[in-house]
């Protein structure tokens, strides 16, 4: 009788055992997503966040051109697209930096101006830009069986469930317990980050370098700031809510009768400069990405990049506070920093 009932509780435990194994939350995949969430799904869709790298399949017919000398057929994957710059992996899943017969070439199409940059310059790149172009990165491998791909992934660009987690519980039993959700501003941090997340936001040739708004934030005055507060995780970035009255109610309402915000000049234009480059300088002291610093050095000889010496080298990052040549200049263009600081004391 008790050899009996060993045995069964035993084949019950390994019943069990392997329905825990089987019913491990698999990736499934955004489309899934579309059918329940359909609001989020086309927010999504319109985001840049499933362009971090997709397959030429996709991109082919969108009037992103090519490097010159080369046709879709050489192109695996594009990553990028989106509204800021466009890059190129061949066929064996090198990023494209030369020519077909290895003579110099601009490979880099910058979407805003229709130019070309160079982009390590007949270097053999690899792609290694795992985990914040793709979901649910793995470093070993090569995704497709392409050399010079680092790592697999289950879905190119950041889908739903490189922040969700996988779905296929939660498609079993749609439930807030089946799916993450986490609203911190570290969920973000993640990916919005360069060199890690601490308050030292890298910078190169006058510009904060880009996606690195975790860092900007965390210098800035508003490190306590949840992305969340402005940003609806699903939508463009450039929809974010323009809610900075709800906290500076006072000097919005002074902002509102002075000649820039008679003039509907918004608070970000100067809060939230150009300061930082993804692809192309937009103007002498604008780049094509706002930062995430907020506040502002009204002195005549503040300074927004500094340099620091770090294991014997060099090393350049973002100050604290946004310098006015950033704030000022490119709209007052025949002016100095001298000038904008007298001005600065009485802006709002």
């Amino acid at each position: 009788m008790k050899k009996t009932f060993v045995v069964c509780a035993m084949a019950a435990l390994m019943m069990f055992i392997g329905v825990g194994v089987a019913s491990a939350s698999d990736y499934v995949g955004s489309e899934q997503c579309a059918s329940c969430h359909e609001e989020q799904f086309n927010y999504w869709q319109a985001s840049g966040h499933p362009y971090k790298i997709r397959k030429a399949s996709k991109v082919r017919y969108s009037g992103i051109p090519l490097p010159s000398g080369y046709v879709w057929s050489d192109i695996s994957y594009v990553i990028g697209g989106a509204n800021k710059k466009a890059r190129f992996i061949g066929l064996d899943g090198y990023i494209i930096t030369a020519a077909k017969d290895g003579s110099e070439l601009k490979t880099q199409y910058n979407m805003q101006d229709g130019s070309w940059s160079f982009y390590h310059k007949g270097e053999k790149k690899p792609y290694k830009c795992g985990p914040c172009h793709m979901t649910n990165y793995k470093k070993g491998g090569n995704q497709d069986g392409m050399p010079g791909m680092i790592g697999t992934w289950s879905e190119s660009g950041i889908g739903c469930e490189e922040c969700h987690g996988p779905g296929e519980d939660h498609i079993a039993a749609p439930s807030k317990a089946t799916i993450k959700i986490d609203s911190s501003s570290d969920a973000c941090a993640k990916c919005h980050q360069r060199g890690g997340t601490g308050p030292m936001p890298p910078a190169k040739g006058g510009f904060i370098k880009h996606h690195e708004q975790i860092n900007e934030l965390r210098v800035g005055s508003h490190k306590d700031l949840s992305c969340m507060e402005c940003h609806n995780p699903h939508q463009r970035a450039i929809l974010a809510e323009g809610n900075c009255a709800k906290c500076h109610e006072d000097e919005a309402a002074k902002y509102a009768k002075s000649i820039h915000g008679k003039t509907n000049i918004d608070c970000i234009e100067c809060h939230m400069p150009r300061a930082s480059k993804s692809a192309i300088k937009t103007g002498l002291f604008a780049g094509d990405v706002r930062t995430h610093i907020f506040k502002i050095n009204p002195k005549a000889d503040g300074k927004l990049i500094y340099t620091k010496e770090i294991d014997g080298k060099k090393k350049m990052f973002a100050a604290g506070a946004v310098s006015l040549d950033y704030v000022c200049l490119n709209c007052h263009q025949s002016r100095d920093m001298k000038w904008a600081a007298k001005k600065a004391k009485k802006i709002h």
